[in-house]
């Protein structure tokens, strides 16, 4: 199976403006390609997965990467998928979060000897001259095409900013000058940007000719897929630091059973084969297929060492007389205690299974409160120092956190 018939069997193609002409470059590695990333945190998250990985099948099969970090666009903000205008950064800021995103992406994406390219749309934005711009890339945009575009509608009725409605020209114009500049010659985007990336297509097409090639291919979920890297508590990063390995395992090992095949053929490398193999699969064995994909996905985002320890951690939760030493642990200080205990809520709190007070004493009164196994009902429940000696003591809320609290 070539690589374009790969991706369509993944459920990665929604929509593309030339198939046969597009199947031909990608499947000869013709393909010069862009993806464009918003540097609104220092980290990736989950929800940019799908790009990271498609962006990684495509470099394997000989085509060039190029990530394209919003540094200028990110002055202003896109409204896809938004009901409201997002805050402005700084370019302090911006170029941070660009550095961190290229040693997370590296993982992923082969940047040595000009194999893959990441660029910053600053470079060509931040320079231009109104006056210039608009006599040069106005005239090939039409207002009334632009109001139809879906990332517009859902602005309308809260009232849509002059700031914003720039955002397709210049997402439009990064595709011309990347064309111009690298050879771009294909983009890749979630179905909220088709829009956007039409218009790219068009302006190419439109300043330099209709032989000029310029593809557009949009990605079947990944729109959903910027969904993925939210939950209850917060984002899942890529970041060690912000989400650690074994709560990275966690929330792959945790995602729905109806969810777990479609992840699994979008975000793994295993085999398509092996993953048909488990479309029969049930009850006990859906379990499995989420171990596989848990291990697979921190293994390409930790590395196999860590993916081994979140896996080992994991099962020692829900086997009997298993060790807890590669669970996620927080460390209490002499000063957490009084008088040679602490509170449940105050362990809820300092180990981050709670948010605040308030919200662990909600966990607790719903009966969502376990030690070592244990349901704590009394909000006032204490604990001595002592009782943490050893290997600690695993607290739970609800079903899937988990944290061993030990004494420093």
């Amino acid at each position: 199976m070539q690589i374009y018939e790969e991706l369509v069997a993944r459920g990665l193609i929604a929509q593309v403006t030339n198939e046969e002409e597009i199947r031909k470059m990608v499947n000869e590695g013709k393909a010069v390609f862009y993806i464009g990333f918003d540097p609104t945190a220092d980290s990736l998250h989950v929800g940019h997965f799908m790009a990271l990985c498609l962006m990684k099948r495509l470099q394997m099969a000989g085509n060039k990467p190029i990530a394209l970090i919003g540094g200028g666009t990110g002055m202003v903000g896109d409204p896809s998928g938004r009901s409201d205008m997002r805050s402005m950064m700084t370019t302090e800021t911006i170029q941070h979060n660009c550095d961190c995103f290229k040693k997370q992406m590296s993982r992923f994406i082969d940047f040595s000897d000009g194999k893959a390219l990441m660029v910053n749309n600053a470079e060509w934005l931040m320079g231009l001259n109104y006056i210039e711009f608009l006599r040069d890339v106005g005239p090939h945009f039409s207002v009334n095409n632009m109001l139809r575009a879906e990332c517009y509608k859902q602005r309308m009725e809260k009232g849509l900013s002059f700031l914003e409605f720039n955002y397709m020209i210049m997402q439009s114009y990064d595709f011309y000058e990347l064309f111009l500049r690298y050879g771009c010659n294909m983009q890749f985007g979630g179905n909220d940007q088709w829009s956007n990336m039409l218009g790219g297509t068009e302006l190419i097409r439109k300043k330099l000719g209709k032989d000029a090639h310029a593809m557009t291919i949009t990605l079947l979920l990944n729109s959903e897929g910027k969904k993925m890297g939210k939950t209850q508590s917060g984002a899942v990063w890529l970041d060690p630091e912000k989400t650690s390995p074994f709560d990275f395992y966690q929330y792959w090992r945790n995602v729905g059973d109806a969810d777990v095949l479609k992840c699994l053929r979008m975000l793994t490398f295993l085999p398509l084969e092996q993953i048909d193999e488990m479309d029969q699969w049930e009850g006990s064995q859906l379990n499995k297929a989420k171990e596989i994909l848990a291990f697979e996905l921190t293994k390409l985002v930790h590395g196999e060492e860590e993916a081994a320890k979140a896996q080992e951690g994991a099962r020692a939760l829900f086997a009997a007389g298993s060790g807890t030493a590669n669970m996620p642990t927080c460390k209490l200080d002499d000063e957490d205690f009084t008088e040679g205990s602490i509170d449940i809520l105050t362990i809820l709190h300092k180990s981050g299974l709670a948010a605040s007070r308030s919200e662990a004493r909600r966990n607790v009164e719903q009966g969502g409160v376990s030690v070592d196994g244990t349901q704590v009902k009394d909000i006032k429940a204490c604990f001595s120092k002592e009782q943490f000696a050893g290997e600690g003591l695993v607290v739970k809320r609800g079903k899937k956190n988990f944290m061993k609290v030990i004494v420093k």
